[in-house]
């Protein structure tokens, strides 16, 4: 992810006349610096746009657990995708640089700030996930239990309300939510397989499309969800409903092993 200011002096190196610290030392100051900078952040957040949150959230997660190492987020979780490929596009930056372009964005966003000043403790001090560079930015809504319909039940992989529900007829397993994605879209898309198996079970049309007229194998295919882009094909999904102009989208292409499995099937269907 392009930078969205320019390089800085993080301010933990010695300018030209102070006598320079040993690696050990400069190491230590760095960390200390990235922390308080860390801590800064939330009461910076109402200022930063949402590119210079990725790009410090992305730093952030570089600094804290090294280079990207969780699976690509759901197709519909639009926000964790973009927070995933901002982390993910640093490659093998070392927690060294990432640190050093964390403090000099921060310091971008409040000149006034010191990095070697300790941050007053507080309310903006508290952290979410990822750390204080999140706040409350990228926070999954919740739901209260008497609010929530069958499609949630099917986000949170409650496999025995979906069930139940589905067999007592309360439910039509081919319901649709306002957009067009039926239950099987939404299980494929958090990877639920036995939740996938269980509807399939009960008559799910697995070629039924959505709004967009992508179908639940569309969503297995761009999450990269293999167990279950199989068992969708076993169970007579049709690769040749995921065709953009005769070609497979992009966010299927991305994953070769994906792309060839789904070509070995679309040879039979053409």
């Amino acid at each position: 992810m392009a930078s969205p200011f320019p390089a800085g002096n993080s301010g933990g190196e010695p300018s030209s006349g102070e006598e320079s610290a040993g690696p050990e030392e400069e190491a230590r100051a760095l960390a200390e610096q990235f922390e308080r900078a860390a801590e800064r952040l939330p009461g910076l957040m109402q200022a930063a746009s949402r590119e210079q949150l990725l790009y410090l959230y992305a730093r952030y997660k570089q600094v804290k657990f090294g280079n990207c190492n969780t699976p690509k987020p759901s197709f519909f979780d639009f926000e964790g995708k973009q927070k995933w490929e901002a982390w993910k596009a640093l490659g093998d930056s070392s927690p060294h640089q990432a640190m050093q372009e964390y403090i000099a964005t921060v310091k971008k966003l409040d000149p006034s700030w010191n990095p070697q000043t300790p941050e007053k403790s507080g309310k903006e001090g508290k952290t979410g996930f990822g750390g204080p560079v999140v706040s409350s930015l990228y926070q999954e809504e919740t739901i209260r239990e008497e609010d929530k319909n069958i499609f949630d039940y099917c986000r949170e992989n409650n496999i025995d309300h979906v069930t139940k529900a589905i067999q007592s007829k309360k439910v039509d397993v081919n319901m649709k939510d306002e957009e067009g994605r039926a239950l099987l879209h939404w299980a494929c898309d958090r990877g639920h397989k036995e939740l996938v198996s269980v509807l399939l079970q009960h008559a799910a049309n697995v070629n039924s499309q959505d709004d967009e007229g992508q179908t639940a194998l569309h969503y297995a295919s761009a999450c990269e969800f293999f167990d279950i882009v199989e068992l969708l094909l076993k169970s007579g999904a049709d690769p040749t409903l995921l065709d953009q102009e005769g070609c497979l989208p992009e966010e299927v292409t991305d994953c070769k092993a994906i792309t060839s499995m789904l070509q070995q099937h679309t040879v039979g269907k053409t």
